[in-house]
């Protein structure tokens, strides 16, 4: 960043955005008029072209401890953060001691990341959470259980829970155990204010998919859900879900939750991520808005105009029907990304934009001169359909000619092994 310090009067239309990656905040927050300042791992080119300034997070600034002492180099202005740093309560409340923080204190994180307390406070509402532990004892080894960090993101680190060295590394005091619910995953929007939640709506997410190059439970994108196509019974659940994070946890701004919905077409929820999420941005681009100023406005940031009173009503009544979806693309293999790739994909991603109306086809660009390591976040790539299904076969589609345009892979017999990928996404 190009720092400036905490003497300086506080501007209105400023604000910092912290976490492991937060182009797509960053770009909400700028399509209203803010001036960001940005610190994240990645500094990729759209980032680059959107904040005043931005910082990338290296190993040298130990991530997220030297957060706090960055802070007081943090131009003067409200700061909020994305994921991952939910993970970590204690630094969020360091930071909001010396600067004003837009979302949640460390107190609300640590409520509502308790899986038993959640677990508590959700079945309280009529609702559906799958059987949790603290600890694998006597649970059966079929695959019927998974188990997962309790400080975990884009479902990094889950597997299935079976008797192999892996699982049996895995801490009672840093994991969970959780009963593996059948059915389709999903995430709600919401934004929360101190008069109750307003659903921005519903995505179903993909989860490990082979032609993203993912993980087995890795997140990988999203795909609208019309709310027109939401049964009474199931937006009846939503609206009890939205209930729970405004009254039992009263939680402020954005708040996404990861679900599954099954066969019955009951709710059961999994993880409440109490800041800006991955999905939000798919909201955006069928709802018109930005969920960055709805959020600063919910959290009492001024200088900041409210969002439409029924954000539903907009997305269905007054829009043409479409359909979004988003792909986060993991490299197949260790890539240098050099400036002729990087033209390669904003060529493509030109003509993509123009079929799509306009919105970026791809985000997330890495900057040239750098090796992206396997199975790490490449680039997000984007599609609109006149419905889900055709949202999402474009989006195949496109990825699928983004990793042709990939360079194949090579041996580097005298190179050092890459560095693991941080513990971040390109889209949080």
């Amino acid at each position: 960043m190009n720092h400036q310090g905490t003497g300086a009067a506080v501007e209105r239309r400023r604000i910092v955005v912290v976490g492991a990656s937060v182009r797509a905040m960053a770009q909400s927050a700028a399509a209203t008029g803010w001036e960001v300042h940005a610190a994240d791992f990645f500094g990729d080119l759209d980032l680059r072209a959107t904040a005043r300034d931005v910082m990338r997070l290296g190993p040298e600034h130990a991530y997220p401890h030297a957060l706090v002492a960055l802070a007081a180099e943090w131009p003067a202005a409200p700061w909020c953060y994305t994921g991952a740093l939910e993970n970590h309560p204690d630094i969020i409340d360091a930071i909001a001691a010396v600067r004003r923080l837009a979302g949640n204190g460390g107190s609300a994180v640590r409520a509502v990341r308790d899986p038993l307390r959640l677990a508590e406070a959700v079945r309280s509402a009529g609702l559906l959470f799958p059987e949790t532990f603290r600890s694998p004892d006597g649970l059966p080894c079929d695959g019927s259980f998974i188990v997962k960090p309790l400080a975990s993101a884009s479902g990094r680190g889950i597997r299935a829970w079976r008797p192999d060295a892996a699982s049996l590394a895995a801490s009672a005091a840093t994991h969970i155990w959780q009963h593996r619910v059948v059915g389709e995953p999903h995430a709600a929007a919401f934004i929360v204010a101190p008069g109750g939640a307003t659903l921005l709506g519903l995505t179903r997410q993909l989860i490990g998919e082979p032609w993203c190059h993912a993980g087995p439970f890795s997140y990988c994108g999203s795909v609208t859900v019309p709310a027109s196509a939401l049964p009474r019974s199931l937006a009846a659940q939503l609206d009890r879900l939205g209930g729970v994070l405004a009254d039992e946890f009263r939680l402020v701004g954005a708040v996404g939750v990861d679900l599954m919905i099954d066969t019955d077409g009951r709710i059961w929820v999994v993880e409440i991520n109490p800041r800006f999420t991955a999905s939000m941005e798919l909201h955006e681009r069928r709802c018109g808005g930005s969920v960055a100023a709805a959020h600063l406005h919910a959290c009492g940031v001024s200088g900041v105009s409210g969002m439409s009173s029924d954000w539903r009503a907009v997305a269905d009544d007054a829009l043409p029907a479409m359909a979004w979806a988003k792909a986060v693309l993991h490299a197949p293999h260790a890539i240098d990304v050099t400036t002729g790739l990087v033209a390669e994909w904003q060529a493509m991603a030109a003509a993509w934009s123009a079929d799509d109306g306009g919105p970026a086809a791809l985000a997330d660009i890495p900057a040239p001169g750098q090796t992206i390591p396997a199975r790490a976040p490449l680039l997000t790539i984007f599609a609109r359909g006149a419905a889900p299904d055709a949202a999402l076969a474009g989006v195949t589609r496109r990825t699928a000619d983004v990793v042709a345009s990939c360079p194949p892979a090579f041996s580097r017999p005298f190179a050092a092994a890459p560095s693991p990928p941080p513990p971040g996404t390109h889209t949080a």
